[in-house]
């Protein structure tokens, strides 16, 4: 199967507003992408049982998801998200019960917080936030304690195969896998098309970096990312606008410059 293109989006702070979670300034883009036949594939730190209505809502159950920031892929075409093997999920929880109570303290995760607490952090709904916590494969969590602490909190799980990886809200831990090893393995299926990658904050730092064309998208409310690899050379650009209207500006005007129809 041959596309013209395909996006790979981050969702929160980038095709989501960072405060209200809306993205119906994106939609008329959306329609146009997918009529032209240009998949667009959700990859987020959320979980499948969040993403897959947002992916029918959008119009985008056609194409691959991303979820659990690169742990995990769901098929287009599945309506539901059912029967994940949860088991490293468990494993990961084992692990960060076993830490020093001194570092573990410093660390809450969602798998801590419950539906309720979620609700508060995020500002999700309480149904949204039940979703948010049905995980498979990896523990968001805000951390609390110093930096200091936190490399030891991390050097003690890398001894357990976790790694930890910033977002725009959360630290999230997993046993590995990133949104750029998902966005290579389903690109592969489709004939390595050409790849937009848009996202804005340091888990999408890979994506950004391996797609053959990147965009920053402006959140305010995080530190901006460092330049990044091959910015310099115009593969990637920022937009200045933020959430979906920086989406929908700064698409519109990369497909316009690379001649894709849409």
């Amino acid at each position: 199967m041959t596309v013209p293109a395909m996006i790979f989006t981050d969702l929160d702070g980038t095709l989501l507003d960072h405060e209200t979670y809306d993205w119906s300034p994106a939609a008329p883009l959306l329609g146009r992408l997918t009529a032209a036949g240009i998949p667009v594939c959700l990859a987020s730190s959320k979980t499948a049982a969040e993403m897959v209505p947002l992916r029918a809502a959008m119009g985008l159950s056609a194409a691959p998801l991303i979820c659990e920031n690169g742990a995990g892929i769901v098929p287009g075409g599945e309506a539901t998200a059912t029967g994940a093997d949860r088991s490293a999920y468990a494993r990961l929880r084992a692990a960060l019960q076993a830490l020093p109570v001194e570092l573990r303290q410093g660390f809450e995760g969602f798998g801590d917080m419950g539906p309720a607490r979620i609700a508060e952090v995020t500002g999700l709904t309480p149904q949204a936030a039940e979703a948010a916590a049905t995980r498979a494969f990896s523990e968001p969590g805000l951390w609390t304690g110093t930096q200091g602490e936190l490399a030891a909190f991390l050097d003690l799980l890398a001894g357990q195969g976790v790694t930890g990886r910033r977002g725009g809200r959360f630290l999230t831990l997993s046993f590995g896998g990133t949104k750029a090893d998902r966005m290579e393995e389903i690109a592969m299926h489709y004939g390595h098309p050409p790849t937009i990658a848009l996202g804005d904050a340091p888990n999408d730092r890979e994506m950004l970096e391996a797609a053959g064309h990147g965009i920053v998208i402006a959140n305010p409310h995080g530190a901006p990312l460092p330049e990044l690899r091959g910015e310099a050379e115009g593969r990637i650009r920022r937009s200045t606008e933020t959430g979906p209207n920086g989406w929908s500006i700064e698409v519109s005007r990369l497909v316009s410059d690379l001649d894709i129809a849409i």
